[in-house]
């Protein structure tokens, strides 16, 4: 299919603030028996009866969270949605409703916001979400986009991070790494292309770990699966920033130590290709590296016999008590203490 060398770009001022969140949410329609009033009032209505409300609300922003010269619009979009969604399955919960909020510069037309809502759109249909509300202003300094996400859960189902007991099992839903070294890979190929613009990289054999970055899927499915199994983590917590950090907070929180097991640890065989493609140790990205939107989850031992033969589950350690510290457990058997390195949303920006 070839490429429309001339797109058509309608100015946003053409359409105004109002407008604007009327031409991209037309498409939008109520299907939560929760949402009362969406779009089009001062505020949006909702009655969840006698549920607790969960809500959880992240920021995007240009060059510091995504970089438009390899994420499409559409993923962005798409992408936006489920790392709100994530933190909602990680309290044990059923997602709802989520507020979208954007500014944007006058460098993006129309269609490149239409690009954007479609993503939206794709991922409330498919995860079963209202967008009930949002708002848009401008930037001077690119796009940010703002997802708030809404929840419910009985009070009885609801997980905490400050659950978790000695003698729990750790536990590990999909595998990891994957979105990290997808992101290493289009990194190198943007530079690439700063020098050969002509050259268009194949990233057929990437495809997993590319899509693993451009195209994350929140853990609906094992919300599901627990109840369905009967099982309610003793903790839980989506992987954003990488295990190492989701189990000290875990720890932090429930006043408890932990030891990881490195030969535990699921990783699929693209990333481990790539990882010594890149010359990278492979543990070092499993435990570092962010944004595979899994859920690490404790539970007592007493619930491993309903796991044990499920693909979607991996024991990758257990719980101790406090004053044993936090541990990596090697292949050689060897404990190294357990540091966060993943990604801190406060460091220096180059």
């Amino acid at each position: 299919m070839l490429e429309d060398k001339n797109p058509k770009k309608t100015a946003l001022s053409k359409l105004g603030e109002f407008g604007l969140i009327d031409h991209l949410t037309q498409n939008f329609k109520i299907n939560q028996e929760s949402s009362i009033k969406g779009i089009g009032d001062d505020a949006a209505v909702l009655n969840f009866n006698n549920a607790q409300t969960v809500l959880t609300t992240d920021l995007l922003i240009e060059n510091v969270h995504f970089d438009l010269s390899y994420m499409p619009l559409k993923h962005l979009g798409y992408k936006a949605v489920v790392v709100n969604l994530s933190d909602v399955y990680a309290m044990n919960a059923k997602a709802t409703q989520i507020t979208v909020s954007i500014a944007v510069s006058n460098r993006f037309p129309l269609e490149a916001l239409e690009d954007l809502y479609e993503g939206i759109y794709t991922a409330c249909k498919h995860y079963n979400v209202d967008l009930v509300g949002g708002d848009t202003t401008s930037s001077t300094t690119g796009l940010l986009i703002s997802v708030t996400a809404l929840g419910i859960a009985e009070s009885d189902k609801i997980v905490y991070r400050n659950g978790a007991k000695p003698n729990d099992l750790l536990v590990l839903t999909g595998d990891i790494g994957g979105a990290f070294m997808g992101l290493q890979v289009l990194e190198r190929e943007k530079e690439v292309f700063k020098v050969n613009p002509n050259n268009q990289p194949d990233l057929s054999m990437y495809a997993y770990i590319v899509e693993r970055q451009l195209k994350p899927e929140a853990r609906k499915d094992i919300i599901d699966l627990l109840e369905q199994l009967q099982v309610k983590p003793t903790s839980m917590i989506d992987v954003s920033d990488g295990i190492s950090s989701e189990i000290l907070h875990i720890c932090k929180q429930s006043k408890v130590g932990c030891e990881l097991y490195e030969n535990k640890i699921p990783l699929d065989p693209q990333v481990i290709s790539t990882c010594e493609e890149f010359d990278i140790d492979s543990t070092t990205i499993a435990i570092n590296g962010g944004e595979d939107y899994e859920l690490l989850m404790t539970i007592s031992q007493d619930d491993y016999p309903k796991i044990k033969a499920n693909p979607n589950f991996t024991v990758i350690g257990y719980i101790t008590e406090e004053a044993k510290g936090k541990h990596l457990i090697t292949r050689a058997e060897t404990a190294i203490p357990l540091k966060a390195q993943g990604w801190n949303a406060l460091n220096d920006q180059e």
